[in-house]
This record gives structure tokens, sequence and C-alpha cells, in this order.
């Protein structure tokens, strides 16, 4: 550890400084900037890493003042030479995502927008949408982000249409396809009735449509029609004709007014404000936009290049794209940071010549003012989105009289009819939105619970507990910082020493009234958590908003922003609890009554059904014909005829 009390910032050394920018080969490589704490403040790339560096340090070289005040501070410069400009841009680019320095351009990966993934590790593999970018299989591939979530959802399910893909995750049957396959839309994977190779072939079809390459498939399709005619097999140029047309219906509206419709190419461009900015990319392919992708990336304190956010951008697109998805020009709204060794790297990966220009004037000018006008309005609606939960939080924190903001909440809801299939919902909202990754959900264990008797207090009890149970402990040693007041709490000290985690909440909301309320503050009173965690209750009937030990309300307005964000909460509790249970009671209604018969495991109903093909069947069928199925012997035959015929 570098401390600063001995070593100088390299600007007031200059002795110093020049030693080691002497230190410096003239090769490509990664530069790394540290200061006085070893913290790294910024990490480059550079064809030449000394000419490079020094640049910082030059006098009559002009500094914006983000970058002058990072040069104040550097005390130590670390590189890494790399064998290629290629190798030094990947590395640089890893290197950023480790370690998030300030001073670098840091994207902001917010699940904002969904991605398509196509599992390639896998030996069918599978296309969905996420927006979950998971990297952990080299292999698959993920294509986005997109902004139109509509748009993407309506072609992902008209290319499922025109090439059959399969549409379950596990077999329906054991022996034979399901109905998918006698209507033409699986290829029979369940039953292994197209290899691998084939599939594959099929889905890299559908991989051609999101990277842009619509028309080439087009152009192979058209071919392979004419072959099938050409050899009499009318039905197979039947099938490929009614592909193409389905292909041609996806872009059949998305012309753009371009002269030259012969020339790939990518368009990009943001708008920005003090802390955000929002960057639009469009994929413009034979004179079609294909693709509309979008980004967001944190403006540091003192701004930043829009050059450089570009730059960033345009690295981290293409490192993740396949070689035949870069286009031969790329368009962009301002002057990159290193548009020579961007240029150079992707006519490397491409294998011919790709351009990077700034337009000034004309009819490419004018698509990179449509970019960033769309980039704009984008903007302005995520600000009005943030503007909006902002202002609900300030509400409910002047509603409950808290200290701070309640950056995480979270809502609890019981869903169940008359005591059967009992279960529960915990969802979380951040910064009043909600964030699915951290929902979950709730069996009912409670043995009191059953048909015909529930008890909504004693669930919410049990949920509770199990939800802080790993709190249990650390709550009795905890400092408390909580007033006695009722209305009047400062934010408890919940620090990983202590060993409160980040998923610990400022805020509990529970669906019901005073009784549902009183359960779960008598639950976290035993925890010795009561005083930790601010709890309150929404009532549905006239949205009241009630506290622990409080017999009235809160004097709320039911439209006012503070209590609309509850009911969003809470809205959003009783929806995934309601779709937790309707999914529990389809699964109790599906079993079949050989879930009944004593020693008739899941196994063996699989091999019943197969044998017999249905219930009826295994009612009429005798001792020694079920016995004759495998895995079933003499006496559980005798235990299975019993049962039907007692």
């Amino acid at each position: 550890m570098i401390s600063s009390a001995k070593v100088t910032p390299l600007v007031n050394n200059p002795d110093r400084l020049e030693r080691r920018l002497k230190e410096i080969p003239a090769e490509p490589g990664v530069y790394l900037m540290r200061d006085g704490s070893d913290r790294i403040l910024y990490i480059g790339k550079s064809k030449k890493l000394r000419s490079r560096v020094r640049s910082y340090f030059r006098n009559t070289q002009p500094l914006s003042p983000r970058i002058a005040m990072m040069v104040r501070q550097v005390v130590e410069i670390e590189f890494i030479v790399t064998d290629t400009e290629a190798e030094s841009l990947a590395l640089e680019a890893n290197l950023v995502k480790q370690h998030q320095p300030y001073f670098n351009v840091l994207l902001k990966d917010d699940k904002k927008y969904p991605y398509i993934c196509i599992t390639w590790s896998e030996d069918y593999p599978r296309i969905f949408i996420t927006r979950k970018r998971n990297l952990r299989k080299e292999k698959d591939r993920y294509y986005g982000p997109y902004v139109d979530v509509g748009l993407l959802r309506s072609t992902l399910h008209l290319l499922k249409q025109i090439f059959p893909q399969r549409q379950r995750p596990r077999p329906l049957f054991k022996d034979r396809p399901c109905l998918n396959y006698d209507i033409g839309r699986c290829p029979g994977v369940c039953q292994q009735l197209v290899s691998p190779q084939e599939y594959r072939q099929m889905v890299q079809k559908m991989a051609m449509v999101f990277q842009g390459r619509t028309g080439e498939l087009i152009d192979i399709l058209s071919k392979n029609m004419e072959q099938a005619a050409e050899s009499l097999n009318f039905e197979l140029a039947a099938k490929i004709r009614d592909q193409i047309k389905g292909l041609n219906a996806l872009s059949a509206d998305q012309k753009v007014a371009l002269p030259d419709d012969t020339v790939s190419r990518d368009a990009i461009a943001l708008a920005a404000d003090a802390n955000h900015a929002c960057i639009q990319l469009f994929q413009i392919r034979a004179g079609r936009l294909v693709g509309r992708l979008g980004f967001f990336a944190e403006v540091p304190s003192g701004g930043i290049e829009l050059g450089a956010i570009l730059q960033r951008v345009l690295e981290d697109h293409y490192q993740t794209v396949d070689a035949v998805e870069i286009p031969s020009e790329i368009l962009v709204q301002h002057q990159l940071t290193d548009t020579e060794l961007l240029a150079e790297w992707l006519s490397e990966r491409k294998g011919r010549k790709v351009t990077i220009l700034v337009p000034q004037r004309q009819t490419k000018a004018e698509l990179i003012e449509m970019v960033e006008r769309n980039a704009k309005y984008e903007l302005e609606r995520t600000q009005k989105f943030a503007d909006r939960n902002s202002q609900a939080m300030q509400d409910l924190a002047a509603i409950l009289d808290l200290s701070d903001l309640p950056h995480r909440i979270e809502g609890y809801d019981i869903s169940h009819i008359q005591g059967a299939n009992p279960v529960a919902s915990q969802v979380v909202f951040i910064n009043g939105t909600p964030a699915k990754q951290h929902y979950r959900h709730y069996k009912i264990k409670n043995p009191t619970v059953t048909i015909g008797h529930s008890d909504d207090f004693a669930s919410l009890a049990e949920v509770i507990r199990r939800r802080f149970r790993k709190y249990k402990d650390v709550g009795a040693g905890l400092t408390d910082t909580i007033s006695p007041q009722t209305h009047n709490l400062t934010k408890p000290t919940l620090s990983r020493e202590q060993g409160i985690s980040n998923d610990f909440p400022d805020l509990i909301m529970i669906d019901g009234g005073k009784g549902q309320l009183s359960a779960v503050v008598a639950v976290l009173q035993d925890m010795n958590l009561l005083d930790k965690v601010r709890v309150v209750s929404l009532a549905k009937q006239r949205e009241e908003i009630f506290l622990p030990g409080e017999s009235l309300p809160l004097p709320t307005d039911a439209e006012q922003p503070g209590v609309q964000l509850l009911r969003r909460l809470r809205d959003e509790a009783h929806r995934f609890a309601v779709s937790f249970h309707r999914q529990q009671r389809s699964n109790t209604l599906r079993r079949s009554r050989l879930d009944e018969i004593p020693g008739l495991g899941f196994a063996r109903q699989k091999q019943l059904l197969a044998h017999f093909r249905s219930i009826d069947y295994i009612r009429e069928a005798s001792v020694q014909q079920l016995a004759e199925v495998p895995g079933i012997g003499s006496r559980l035959a005798e235990d299975i005829y019993t049962y039907f015929h007692p």
C-alpha cells in the first residue's frame, strides 16, 4: 500500500515523473494510474504507451477539468505491454469492468433493456428473451440490448412460427412427441426426431435475423427454394416460400431513406444530463433499420467527453458480436477519443476496411440527428420515471417521518383459497423500482393452516421469521439507534462488520390491517429486530397506513405519491403471490389419483401411464396385466388393483 504521506503526486515531483515516463516503453498496452491510497483512478490503452502517458503531463497539452483533476492525484503509473493493439483494447475493457475506476466511462447495466439469448452450449439450443446477461458459458450468445421490447417479442414470436422450435422444457410423453410436432411447431426434439446438427442449423437461421442479416438469409432461402422446385420437391419449396414471406414481413415498414442502400452501417448518438447518458445505436442493413439498441452510462461529477462515452459503448458492443455483424461504416455523433485504434481493430476482426465517420451534412447527418432525437426522448422518459420515484420516496419518508429515503422496501402478501395451497410472496422495490431478482416465494409450512382453516396472521408470522432468521442473533447485539417515539426514526446502523448484509430492508410493508401488522411486529420483537427496521401495513379498503401500536391510521390521501408507491408495492406483492398460488393449485389438480396409492412413486406412475395410456385403462387392468409393467411387482400390482376395486 502506497502512503500518501510519503509519496507526492507526480506533477509535484518532475524528476520522478521524468524517470517514470522513460521507463514506459513505446509499445502497445494498457496503463493504470493510481493515487496516494493505491486506488486505480483511470485505466487506458494506447498503440504507444510512452506517448499517450506523456501527453497527460505536457504543459502545452490542454486537458479537460475532469482529466486535469485526475492528473493532480496520480502518484504511480503502472503498465502492461501487449503484443497487439487488439489485445490492449480487450485487456482494457476487462480491467475497467473489474476495477470500475472513477475517471473511466462506466456503462450502467440496470436490466432496463432485454437481450436475446441463444444457448449454443446445449446440444439443442434454446432461444429466449432475458434481462440478465450471464456470461458464465462462453458459447452462449447474447444479442442486444433492445430498446423496443414489444417489437422484440413479436419478432421472436413470428420467428418461432416460421422456424419450428422446441416448445416445452421437458417432454410431455415418454415415447411420442406432443401435438406441437403434429402441427409443425416443433421438429420433435423431445424424441430426438431431429439431429442436433440439423436443429442447430435451423437456430442459426433465426440468429441471422438478430445479427441484422435478414437479407442474406432470404437470399439463401430463395436459392434453397429454387433447388427444391427443380428437384420437384414442391412441398419443401412451399414451406421455404412461406418462411421467406414471413421474413419479409419482419422488415416491411422499416425502410430508412439513404442514398446507398448496399452498405451496412451503424449510427450511434447520445443525450446526456448531469448524471446519466442515454445512448442509442441504430443498425442499418441494406437500407433497412434492423435493430435499435440502447445503453446507459454514468456521468461522473465534473462531466466527461461525449466522444469518450461513444468510444466505450462501441468497444463494449463490438467485443461481443460476431465478425459478420460488424458493419462497413459507423456513423458517430462526436469525434471518438481513439478513432484510429478502434477502426483498425474492427477492420482486423471483420477482414475488410471499417470506416468511422462524423457526418456533417446531407443524409448521413440527418440520420445521426434522428438517432440523437430518439436518445433524447429515451433520456426524458427515464428522467420522468426517476423524478416520479424520487418524489414518491421523499413523500413516503415524510409520511413515516424517516430520516433517510427508503432505499430498499419489501412487501409481503398471503394467497390461498380457504386454506388450500397457502403461499406467500416477498417483492422488493429498490429506489422505487421493482427489483425482480430479489423476489421470493414461500410455501406455508404451518400445520394448522389446512383446507377449510386459514390463518393469515400465523402465515405472515412464519414468513417474516423465515425471512429474517439469519439476523436473529445479529439483532440482539446491535446498538439501538431508534428513538422511543413511534414516528421519530433514525436510520439503523447496519454494517457488514455487524453481520448485516445489503439485503436488509429500510421498510417493510404488510398487505393487511392492524391484525396482520401485529402478528409481524410480535415476530420482529421476539427476534430483537423491531427497532432495526420500520414496518407498516396498508389496508385495502381505504388505502390506510397503520403503524405498530397505533389504533388509528395515518392521516394520508390515497392519491399522494408516497401512498401510491406503497400501493404499487402492495399490488405487485399480491400479483406475485396469486400467480404462485395459481401455479401450486394447478400442480395439485394435475396430480392423478395414483398419488394416493402407497408405494407408487412418480417414476412408477410414469411407467404405468406410458404402458396403459390413461388411468381408465389402469383401472380396468387385471393384477397380471399390472405386474407386466416394468418396475411394478406382483405385490404392488395387488395394491393398485385393490385401490381401484376395494
